[in-house]
């Protein structure tokens, strides 16, 4: 028992750190204007230029509406330290799900080929995935609630 609280210590560790790193990535470089999104994206010419296209388009258009971009990472980072805090771990680790569920699967489905960043990427989801398994009998209580469906 004690073995399995120290590996999901290290593990909200690892993936609210992964979090914070990539939270403030967001903010490190400042967004393209659109002309030159454009033009970058008329530059290539490569064999999966379609599948480079959809990368280049698909980020740069959050980059572009000049909140999404940065919401995400203030969300990023927000998760991260809620995950490294030890106290709000769940909490974190539930707002943290569908931002980690997007990151796999940008990776899955437009960055198959990066296997390295796929591999990291199913090991952060997996990491989240098991925090939350780790929490199923407090989540379920807060999920169902039969209870709520009789109207006496």
């Amino acid at each position: 028992m004690k073995t399995i609280k120290i590996v999901t210590l290290i593990l909200s560790l690892i993936l609210g750190g992964m979090l914070i790193y990539g939270g403030i990535g967001k903010f490190s470089k400042s967004n393209p204007s659109p002309v030159q999104v454009v033009e970058k994206a008329q530059k290539f010419q490569s064999v999966d230029k379609e599948l480079t296209l959809q990368k280049i388009l698909y980020i740069n258009g959050m980059k572009q509406t000049g909140y999404l971009w940065q919401f995400l990472g203030l969300m990023q980072i927000i998760c991260g330290l809620l995950l490294i805090s030890q106290v709000y771990t769940t909490f974190g680790a539930i707002m943290a799900f569908p931002i980690v569920i997007n990151i796999f699967l940008f990776h899955l489905f437009l960055e198959f080929d990066e296997i390295g960043e796929l591999l990291q990427t199913t090991g952060l989801f997996l990491i989240n995935f098991w925090l939350l398994f780790k929490e199923r009998k407090l989540l379920k209580s807060i999920i169902y609630q039969p209870e709520k469906l009789k109207f006496n």
